[in-house]
């Protein structure tokens, strides 16, 4: 088990729960910090006993980005072919959530800035509190952009808009973002923690490798010709028919009942 403080992992009922736990700094991203988000990324993806994940922040925010302060004190820099590695190695937590075969529910209280915008939008899901204060940030500290923002709005939101946001770095209203189309759900703050709980533990009740094969239906939809993700379609489709979780849902639905899955 992970000893790394900046970032908590509990584990209940199949639901992996992350926390990122730097609050007297609003969760600023720092290098353990970032180390821990892709250690829990990695056993999320590959421990059979998670079945989906919710990512939050300590303390009434989720993250506001790379720790700026931190950036601004540092004496000393390292190469240009230093900075790039270490960075693409802690980016590789947005690639994690993103394409691991199992729902990840992104919690947002407070804030949600810069790389930790980018990091809530590789999770599938947004549960975002009222007053939450969703923004890009990176054009106000002079930087293009980290973590995989630019990528997911443009799937999410499309060029032009993503353009919009990333160029003019607007401080958008939870509810804003919601019209937008970039969060999920928006609640009473004092209701964001129960809501995005909720959200996350239904998922891992669900059935487990169903929900993996439609992440990665749309996931291939991305990037696939039209012919190969019907392909994939058909074989995870005939993949999914062959687990118990759709026979017991068949005979639930037979016997007018709700369906209880096991996650195989």
């Amino acid at each position: 088990m992970t000893t790394n403080t900046t970032v908590l992992q509990h584990l209940d009922a199949g639901l992996l729960t992350i926390t990122m736990n730097r609050p007297e700094r609003r969760n600023a991203l720092n290098s353990d910090m970032t180390k821990g988000l892709v250690e829990a990324a990695h056993r999320a993806a590959n421990d059979p006993e998670v079945r989906a994940v919710l990512l939050k922040g300590a303390g009434g925010t989720f993250c506001v980005g790379g720790d700026v302060k931190a950036m601004a004190e540092a004496r000393t820099a390292p190469s240009f072919e230093t900075k790039v590695s270490t960075l693409r190695e802690r980016m590789e937590v947005s690639r994690l959530l993103h394409q691991m075969q199992k729902p990840v529910v992104a919690q947002i209280d407070g804030a949600a800035a810069g790389a930790g915008l980018s990091i809530a939008l590789a999770c599938d899901l947004r549960v975002a509190g009222a007053s939450a204060k969703i923004t890009t940030a990176f054009a106000k500290v002079g930087l293009s952009g980290d973590f995989g923002g630019t990528y997911f709005l443009t799937q999410l939101l499309g060029s032009a808009k993503a353009r919009e946001l990333y160029l003019t770095s607007p401080v958008l209203t939870a509810q804003e973002a919601l019209a937008l189309g970039m969060l999920t759900k928006v609640v009473a703050d004092a209701e964001v923690e129960a809501a995005a709980r909720e959200l996350a533990l239904s998922l891992a009740q669900g059935p487990s490798v169903t929900l993996g094969y439609i992440k990665r239906n749309i996931n291939n939809a991305e990037s696939m010709t039209l012919e190969a993700c019907f392909d994939a379609e058909a074989m995870h489709h005939s993949r999914c028919s062959d687990t118990e979780d759709h026979k017991e849902a068949a005979k639930a639905f037979i016997e007018k009942r709700a369906p209880v899955f096991q996650g195989r």
